[in-house]
């Protein structure tokens, strides 16, 4: 299976990058091809500018005549992702949301021409994703989870997972949230580390 990774964190030594180890190291076990999208290494731009608004503007009647405004960037990964056939995102929560790479990562590459297209009717979004069969994120904070989702409304859930990629028919959708991160032990995140290691390695 290829698997597409879209990873952001800007420090190499931060347990999001341990889990990005540990994901790897369990998909490589069980043989599947992994594509990783690092955001910071590639120094993506996560603004929308002028030319990505007017190539949104444009999407739903032009199609492909709005590449010429494309980042090349997001032409880059728009390939990679119509290879997918299961989809990871990795980042931190900051503020209760994704860091802005992330963000940018969803308003530039989940884009209708890049990511979905419109239905005739103008009002369903159906995904260009074919080969996709499931979609997971994995999120660390440190605010407690029962905090997170009693007062903070499990933003990133709502926002993702029950609002774009449920919009634009991405299937299976899964979240792995790893709350009070800087204040468990380290066996504690060993575990962890371990367990999502485990899981990938157990994907088929």
């Amino acid at each position: 299976m290829r698997v597409a990774i879209v990873f952001n964190h800007p420090y190499e030594r931060s347990y999001c990058n341990a889990i990005l180890i540990a994901v790897i190291n369990g998909l490589q076990k069980a043989g599947h091809e992994v594509d990783l999208m690092h955001l910071d290494r590639d120094e993506f731009d996560p603004v929308m500018r002028a030319k990505d608004l007017y190539a949104f503007a444009r999407a739903k009647a032009d199609g492909e005549n709005i590449y010429e405004n494309i980042d090349p960037l997001v032409l880059n990964y728009k390939e990679r992702l119509e290879q997918a056939e299961h989809l990871i995102f990795i980042f931190p929560i900051w503020w209760e949301l994704m860091p802005a790479m992330t963000k940018g990562f969803i308003d530039k590459v989940i884009f209708p021409g890049i990511s979905y297209d419109y239905a005739k009717s103008g009002l369903k979004m159906i995904s260009r994703l074919k080969k996709l069969k499931c979609t997971t994120i994995i999120t660390t904070q440190n605010t407690p989870a029962l905090l997170y989702r009693l007062v903070f409304g499990n933003a990133v859930k709502y926002a993702l997972l029950r609002g774009t990629f449920w919009k634009i028919g991405f299937p299976k959708r899964k979240w792995i949230n790893l709350c009070l991160v800087k204040f468990v032990s380290d066996k504690k995140r060993e575990k962890w580390l371990t367990s999502i290691e485990s899981r990938f390695a157990a994907l088929s």
